[in-house]
C-alpha cells in the first residue's frame, strides 16, 4: 500500500468521528456566532457567515490540524469600536465600512503569512496578553450584562457601562414593562444554565452543549406557547433579526473611507488582534492534539486572511482561530481539518433550514452566553494566577488592563509591552544588557557526538524581545530527541520565556523526547512559581533561601539525593583544595562548587563546579558537573580520557600513553597515562577494560587516594547526573 493510499484510508476511517465532532461544535458555534456579532453591533447573521466561510476555506487551505475557525471573543471590542467610529453615528454604515476594513485586514494577514510572521505572538509579554484578554472580557460584559436584563437600548463606553450594573439591576424592580421582565428572566435562567451545566453529570444531557440547550429551550418554549394559541411574550425588539432570505440579503463592503486615517487604524487593529488571538489559539490547541502534531502557523495565517476576505465580501465579520470551540473539537475525537469543514456544513444547514426558528431566539439569551464568556476571560482567578508568578507581573497585567479599558486595544497592548520593558530594566538595573545584546546572536546549538543530545546555550538575556531566536532553534529539533537547554551564560530570563518553554517541554515529552533546563541555579526568583522571572545573583552565597525557590533541576537533584539517602546542599562552597591535586584543575582556577549531593560516609560527592581558564581578557568562566570518590586504598595515579581529546595537555604534565596488552580497541579509543605504568597495567584488569568499553566516555582521574569523574565541560542534566552516579559506583566497585 502506497503512503498516499494509506493516508486516504486513515482519512476515510476517521470521517465518522470528525463528522460527529463538527456537528457538536456547530451547536456551540451557532449561538456564539449570533451573539458575538450582536455584541459587535453587527447583524447577527454576520457572525454565522464568518464561521461558515472560515470552516470551508481554512479546512482546505490551513496549516493546523484540529482547530476551529469563526468569529472570536477578542474581536468584539475592536469591531465594536470600528463600527461605531467609521459610521459617524450610523451603525449600519459603520458595519459596511468595517466589512471593507476586514477585507483589507485579510490581505495584510496573507502578506504576514508569506513574510513568515507567524512568530508575531512571541513578541508580546505573557502577562500583557492576559491583561488584554481580561479587558476584552470586561468589554463584552459591560454591554451584554444590560442586554441580558432586557435593556437593549443601552450604549456608552466600557467603564460607565460597568458602573451602571447596580442601576441596571435596580431598574428591574421599578419597571412595569412585562417584555423587559420576561427578557430578564430568560437572560438570568440562561446564565444559570451556563454556570451549572458542567455540574450536571448525566452523559445524555452533556451530549448537547450548554449554549445549544439555551437555544433549544427558548425556541421550544415559543412553540409550546403557539400550540396553546398564546402570543410570544417578547416583541421583535427583543428577538434576533434574521433577513427573510439570507442568500439574497447579503451585505457588501463599503470602501469609501479607504484612505482615511481611522480606516487605516481599524485595519491595523483588526489585523493585530486577529493575528494574536489566532496564533495563541493555534499554539494552545497544538498541545491538545492527540497526535502531537505541530501546526504550520504561517500557512494558517494565509488561510485566515483568505477566509476574512471572503467573509467580508459576503457580509461576515473576520475569521480567527478560536480556542474554546477547538478544545471541544478535540474532546469529541476530531483528528483532522475535516471537522472544521463539517462544522461549516452543519451551520449552513441550520441557517438555510431553520431561519424561522432563529428569529425566535431572545437577545437576552445570547447576551447571557456572552456574559458567561466575558466573565471567563476576566475572572478574578486570572489576577490571582498572575500574582503567584511575581509582583511585577501584577503591574504589567493591571497597566495593560486599565489602559485598554480607558483607550483601545492597540494602546493597551503597547502600554503592556512598554511597562514590561521598563520593569525588566529596573530589575536588572541596566539598560545596556538589552541595548547592547538585542541584535547579537545569543543562541548556540549543536548535537553532541556522544549520547546524541541537542545542546543549546543561551547568552546575555532571553525575554519576549528575543524569544523567537530560541524558538527557531527548538522548532528545528525533532520532538523525539533529548535537549539540554543551558542558561548558565544568561543573566536574565523573563516570565514569557519560562511559560513558553513549558509548552515545548510538554510537546517533547509527549513525543518521546525531553527538554531539561540547566544553569538557572544561580538565578534568583521572587516567587516559587516555575514561570517566575530569573535573574542571576553574582555575589549570593546561598543559591536558594532556606525553604526557598529551588529550580526544577535543583528539586530533581534533591530528590535524587533523597533516593540515595544522601544530603543535598545547594549553597556555594569555596573549600576546593581537595580538587587541586587533580591534573584537570592544575591550570584552572576553581571559584567554588555548589549543588552538592553528598553520601553519608563523606566518601562520594557529586557537585557543580565553576572555574576559569585562560588569562586576562581571554579568561572564560566554565561550569561543569563532577563526581568525586574517595578510595578505600592507595592506587596508582592515572588519567583516562578519550583518545586525542586532551592528550597534549597530559603530555605536558609528563604523562605518556600507556598501552594495555591484548586490548587494541581500548588502546585505540582511550588515552591512558600515569607515573607508574607497571602498577597501572595491574590495575586495569580485563573486567575493568570491558566495563569501560561498554559505557559512554568519561574523563577519569585518580590522584592516588580519590577519583575525579567528568562527563562534559558543562553542567549535566539530571538524567546525565543519574547516569554518572551509576557509572561511578560501578567503576569504583571494579577498581577496588
Amino acid at each position: 500500500m502506497t503512503p498516499k493510499t494509506n493516508k486516504t484510508k486513515i482519512f476515510v476511517s476517521a470521517l465518522p468521528k470528525n463528522i460527529f465532532s463538527g456537528f457538536v461544535v456547530s451547536l456551540i458555534a451557532l449561538p456564539l456566532g449570533l451573539g458575538l456579532a450582536l455584541a459587535s453591533e453587527a447583524p447577527p447573521i454576520s457572525g454565522v457567515i464568518a464561521a461558515i466561510v472560515g470552516g470551508f476555506i481554512v479546512s482546505i487551505l490551513g496549516g493546523s490540524n484540529v482547530t476551529i475557525t469563526g468569529p472570536g471573543n477578542g474581536m468584539v471590542i475592536v469591531l465594536l469600536s470600528a463600527i461605531s467610529t467609521l459610521g459617524d453615528g450610523d451603525l449600519y454604515q459603520g458595519y459596511l465600512i468595517t466589512l471593507a476594513a476586514i477585507v483589507m485586514s485579510g490581505v495584510v494577514m496573507i502578506i504576514l503569512g508569506f513574510l513568515k510572521m507567524g512568530r508575531l505572538a512571541d513578541f508580546f509579554p505573557a502577562s500583557a496578553i492576559e491583561g488584554m484578554l481580561a479587558a476584552i472580557g470586561i468589554g463584552i460584559l459591560s454591554k451584554q450584562f444590560h442586554i441580558m436584563l432586557g435593556n437593549n437600548s443601552i450604549n456608552g463606553k466600557i467603564i460607565p457601562l460597568v458602573l451602571q450594573f447596580p442601576a441596571g439591576v435596580q431598574n428591574l424592580w421599578l419597571t412595569t414593562d412585562s417584555s423587559v421582565l420576561i427578557a430578564a428572566a430568560v437572560g438570568v435562567i440562561s446564565l444559570l444554565i451556563m454556570v451549572f451545566y458542567a455540574k450536571i453529570r448525566n452523559k445524555y444531557f452533556q451530549l448537547i452543549p450548554a449554549p445549544m440547550w439555551i437555544i433549544v429551550l427558548v425556541v421550544g418554549l415559543s412553540y409550546i406557547l403557539a400550540a396553546f394559541h398564546i402570543d410570544h411574550p417578547l416583541t421583535e425588539d427583543f428577538l434576533v433579526k434574521i433577513p427573510a432570505d439570507v442568500t439574497s440579503n447579503l451585505a457588501f463592503p463599503n470602501f469609501s473611507k479607504i484612505y482615511q486615517p481611522n480606516f487605516i487604524v481599524a485595519i491595523f487593529s483588526i489585523t493585530l488582534i486577529a493575528s494574536i488571538e489566532s496564533l495563541l489559539s493555534i499554539k494552545a490547541v497544538d498541545k491538545l492534539d492527540p497526535l502531537n502534531r505541530r501546526s504550520n502557523v504561517n500557512k494558517d495565517l494565509k488561510a485566515l486572511g483568505v477566509a476574512s476576505i471572503a467573509s467580508g465580501l459576503l457580509g461576515g465579520i473576520n475569521v480567527v482561530t478560536v480556542i474554546a470551540r477547538s478544545s471541544v473539537n478535540v474532546n469529541n475525537g476530531a483528528t483532522n481539518r475535516s471537522a472544521n469543514f463539517f462544522q461549516a456544513v452543519f451551520l449552513a444547514g441550520f441557517v438555510l433550514l431553520f431561519q424561522e426558528q432563529l428569529r425566535k431566539i431572545p437577545l437576552a439569551a445570547l447576551a447571557a452566553i456572552l456574559v458567561y464568556t466575558g466573565y471567563k476571560l476576566a475572572t478574578p482567578k486570572t489576577l490571582q494566577k498572575v500574582a503567584k508568578i511575581g509582583k511585577e507581573q501584577i503591574i504589567i497585567f493591571l497597566v495593560t488592563l486599565f489602559t485598554t479599558l480607558f483607550t483601545n486595544l492597540i494602546t493597551g497592548i503597547s502600554a503592556g509591552i512598554l511597562i514590561t520593558f521598563v520593569i525588566h530594566i529596573i530589575i536588572n538595573k541596566s539598560f545596556s544588557i538589552f541595548f547592547k545584546n538585542l541584535l547579537k546572536p545569543n543562541i548556540l546549538m549543536f548535537k553532541e557526538p556522544d549520547g546524541g543530545n541537542f545542546y543549546i546555550s543561551v547568552k546575555y538575556f532571553c525575554s519576549f524581545l528575543n524569544f523567537y531566536k530560541l524558538k527557531n532553534k527548538l522548532d528545528a529539533i525533532p520532538e523525539n530527541n533529548d535537549v539540554v537547554l543551558d542558561f548558565s551564560m544568561c543573566n536574565f530570563v523573563d516570565h514569557t520565556v519560562m511559560e513558553g518553554l513549558e509548552g515545548y517541554i510538554d510537546t517533547f515529552s509527549k513525543k518521546g523526547g525531553s527538554i531539561e533546563l540547566i544553569g538557572l541555579d544561580k538565578h534568583g526568583a521572587d516567587s516559587e512559581h516555575p514561570f517566575a522571572i530569573r535573574k542571576i545573583i553574582p555575589f549570593a552565597e546561598k543559591l536558594a533561601p532556606v525553604g526557598g525557590n529551588l529550580t526544577k533541576r535543583q528539586l530533581l537533584l534533591k530528590n535524587t539525593a533523597a533516593g540515595f539517602k544522601w544530603d543535598y546542599i545547594p549553597n556555594k562552597n569555596r573549600e576546593t583544595t581537595f580538587l587541586k591535586d587533580f591534573v584537570f584543575f592544575k591550570s584552572r582556577e576553581i571559584r567554588y562548587f555548589y549543588n552538592q549531593l553528598k553520601a553519608e560516609n563523606n566518601k562520594v560527592a557529586l557537585m557543580d563546579v565553576e572555574f576559569t581558564e585562560g588569562a586576562f581578557i581571554a579568561r572564560e568562566v566554565i561550569k561543569t558537573t563532577i563526581l568525586h570518590i574517595k578510595l578505600d586504598r592507595e592506587v596508582p595515579i592515572f588519567t583516562l580520557d578519550k583518545e586525542g581529546l586532551i592528550k597534549y595537555i597530559y603530555s605536558l604534565a609528563g604523562f605518556k600513553d600507556i598501552a594495555i596488552k591484548n586490548h587494541p580497541d581500548f588502546n585505540r579509543r582511550f588515552y591512558l597515562s600515569g607515573e607508574k605504568p607497571n602498577e597501572i597495567h595491574k590495575l586495569f584488569t580485563d573486567e575493568l577494560i570491558l566495563f569501560l568499553e561498554s559505557n559512554p566516555y568519561y574523563h577519569i582521574e585518580c590522584n592516588g587516594s580519590a577519583l575525579l569523574i567528568i562527563k562534559k565541560e558543562r553542567l549535566l542534566s539530571v538524567q546525565e547526573v543519574k547516569a554518572m552516579l551509576y557509572f561511578g559506583k560501578q567503576f569504583h566497585q571494579i577498581l577496588q
